[in-house]
This record gives structure tokens, C-alpha cells and sequence, in this order.
């Protein structure tokens, strides 16, 4: 399975580079998802040049970035700061990498993605909110990035949507670097040859691959994005709609209509028991009294004999390591 590349805020993952000198050593980054992603850290704060310890920085309700005695602004040195590589899908010169994913520090006045208070010059609170000065551009170069902090990571829904979301843009940018290399000459292994349809096909591959999933999140995008690979259009349109498809948010019910249409497809190769058994836990599940995990470990049972390969193939049954058991709370 493809590893997502991280973008995340160096003290949630134990570094000391907090105003105090501390860390915010987040648990599920560095001990649950850790072992399958690669992470990037980085710190704006130090980037700058701020020492640890250091005066607490601050927002004013003009958006600049002030220290908390308002004797230094630190304006223009936080958006001088380079953006990570690759945001837009295109080589850096790290090559084509970019980031599949970023987790920020939440209440961050540079790394916060909402809810950031603004302070008059007085020091009183000015009522006004937004996002942090550096998350804040990192999150206008690329609104598709997937995004979050590790407040928000608490709550079982957007941690599993995060996470879906993360492995999908690494899955696609595995296949678009391929792409890349398949059109500057260089030799595709699995089409044997220097074949530009090859690269086509794959997309195809690709697209069908995540069929029920993105049908959960966008059936309206998934049908764009499908006449797009028929008439041939280009890579990069495709991960426009593909990443706008996975940022929509996959509700009980398009869960529910992903899983029908799988049985749809299936349905006759199975048992009458176990047809009726199958929709039973679909229809459980959209009442909400089983969870996501529940029917999709019955499909990915029914997919494992091999007799099912359509079925076998749906990232949506297995869209990152089962061991992060995150379905089992949605």
C-alpha cells in the first residue's frame, strides 16, 4: 500500500520547539498512523529564526504576526517562508513528491487551520477568528490539500475521513508520478514498454479501482471524472476532480448506496441466505446501528475467494491498513 507523504507540525510529533520549550506529542501521528505514513515536520516558527523558549506570538485583527509585547512583527519573515514542494501535483525539486496531507497544530497563530483569535493593539481580544498565518497559506496554494489538526483528529468521524482522504492522494500520486516518468521516455515496467497508452489505461484502471469509494463521496464528480478517462483527457484534470470528489464528505446514506451497488454487482453470485443477510447489515447500517466496518468486512469476505474479482478490486473495501481499525467508530 502506498505510503502518504505528511506535512505536520514538528511538536506534534515530539519535537521541543514549542514557546516554552515544550512538545504537543500527539499519540495517534506517532504511534497509530506513524508506521504507514512518511512525515514531514516542519516548524514556521523556527523557521523564522524564533528561538526556545520565546515570547508567545499572537494575531492582531489586522493579521499581522506580533510577539505578545507587540515590540516585533513578524510579518514578512512568516510569508517569506518557502511552501512545501508539489502542492499543485507538479514536480519540486525534491521530484514528485509533494504532500498527500498535512497535520497542523491546532491554536496555532502560525499553524492553526481555524478559529485563530485576532487581538486589538491593546491586547483585548477583537472577536475576530481565522486561520493561522502560515496554515493559512499553505491552505490557499493547495484547497484540496486534506488538512487537519490534531483537535479535530479526536473525533472518530474526521480522523477516518482524514486518513481515507490521505491514502487516496497517495494512491493517485503514485500513479501520476508514473505517468510523468511513462511520458519524459522512461521504461513502465508494468506495460513492458514505453507506451504512452499504457499510461492511459491505467488511469482507467484507476478510476474503476475507485469506483464505490468515490461513489460514497461524489457520485456527480465520479461520473465527470469516468467521461474524462473515456475521452482520454488529461492527468491533471483528472486529480482536480478526484481530489474535490474525496474532500466531499461520505455520509451514512452515500455509504449505504455505495455498499447497495456493490451488492448489486454481486448479488447473483451469492447464496439466497446470503443475499438476504448481506442487505440486512447494509440497511442496519444505514440506521446507524452497526458500524462502516460491519457490512464491508462481509463484502471483503465475499471478495476474498477469488470468485469476485471486480469486488476485490474496490479500494473502497480496504482504503488504508486495516490495522488503524478506524471504520469500527463510523
Amino acid at each position: 500500500m502506498e505510503r502518504p507523504r505528511l506535512g505536520v507540525s514538528s511538536c506534534l510529533l515530539g519535537s521541543p520547539v514549542r514557546f516554552d520549550g515544550g512538545h504537543k506529542r500527539f499519540r495517534f501521528l506517532t504511534d497509530e498512523l506513524g508506521p504507514y505514513v512518511d512525515w514531514v515536520p516542519y516548524c514556521p516558527e523556527v523557521e523564522i529564526g524564533l528561538g526556545t523558549p520565546r515570547e508567545p506570538i499572537r494575531l492582531t485583527d489586522s493579521g499581522r504576526l506580533v510577539n505578545r509585547s507587540g515590540t516585533a512583527d513578524h510579518t514578512a519573515l512568516m510569508d517569506a517562508l518557502p511552501l512545501p514542494t508539489g502542492l499543485d501535483g507538479r514536480s519540486g525539486p525534491d521530484g514528485p513528491s509533494g504532500l498527500d496531507g498535512y497535520v497542523f497544530k491546532a491554536k496555532s497563530p502560525s499553524c492553526g487551520i481555524q478559529g485563530i483569535p485576532r487581538y486589538r493593539s491593546s491586547g483585548e481580544a477583537s472577536g475576530a477568528h481565522g486561520p493561522g498565518r502560515y496554515a493559512g497559506r499553505v491552505m490557499a496554494a493547495a484547497p484540496l490539500l486534506a488538512v487537519q489538526d490534531e483537535g479535530r483528529l479526536n473525533d472518530a468521524g474526521l480522523r477516518e475521513a482524514f486518513v481515507e482522504r490521505v491514502f487516496a492522494a497517495a494512491r493517485l500520486r503514485a500513479l501520476l508520478s508514473g505517468a510523468r516518468d511513462l511520458a519524459s521516455g522512461a521504461r513502465d515496467l508494468a506495460c513492458g514498454a514505453r507506451d504512452l497508452a499504457c499510461g492511459a489505461r491505467d488511469l482507467v484502471e484507476f478510476h474503476a479501482r475507485h469506483k464505490l469509494q468515490l461513489l460514497a463521496h461524489d457520485p456527480a464528480r465520479y461520473r465527470l471524472a469516468g467521461r474524462l478517462v473515456a475521452t482520454g483527457g488529461g492527468a491533471a484534470a483528472y486529480r482536480e476532480l478526484f481530489l474535490a470528489a474525496m474532500a466531499t464528505p461520505a455520509r451514512r446514506g452515500r455509504n449505504a448506496n455505495a455498499l447497495l451497488h456493490a451488492y448489486s454487482r454481486i448479488g447473483r453470485a451469492l447464496s439466497a441466505p446470503r443475499r438476504s443477510d448481506l442487505v440486512g447489515r447494509i440497511d442496519a447500517y444505514r440506521r446507524g446501528e452497526v458500524p462502516l466496518s460491519v457490512p464491508v468486512a462481509l463484502l471483503a469476505h465475499y471478495a476474498s475467494g477469488g470468485d469476485l474479482p471486480w469486488l476485490e478490486s474496490q479500494t473502497f473495501l480496504a482504503p488504508y491498513p486495516a490495522e488503524l481499525r478506524l471504520r469500527h467508530a463510523v
